[in-house]
């Protein structure tokens, strides 16, 4: 989880493309238009701290709850979500939001 909020912060669209779960929703096939909208979002935004709330280990499926602290435009963008991770060969994917807040 935190890797992934640092890979947005630092702008590494490529790790989380690597780190997403093909089968969850935020997938997408066109990998240079996900790469340019996920770059697109890295660059509007001032990433400003992560808290991670709580979290459910489990053996192949786990979640963390969080908030991140963001500012886009000069206004707050904070939010908290709860995310899935699945585990697949050994290595943990975000599949997607639980809720968000």
């Amino acid at each position: 989880m935190k890797s992934r909020y640092v890979a947005y912060a630092v702008g590494l669209s490529d790790y989380i493309i690597k780190t997403t779960d093909p089968g969850g929703p935020h997938w997408q096939l066109d990998r240079a238009a996900w790469r340019a909208e996920l770059d697109g979002f890295t660059a509007m935004t001032t990433f400003l701290g992560v808290e991670i709330l709580s979290s459910k280990p489990g053996v192949t499926e786990a979640s963390v709850t969080f908030r991140a602290r963001l500012e886009q435009h000069g206004a707050d963008a904070t939010f908290t979500e709860e995310s899935r991770f699945v585990n697949i060969d050994g290595r943990w994917l975000y599949h997607g939001a639980v809720s968000l807040q």
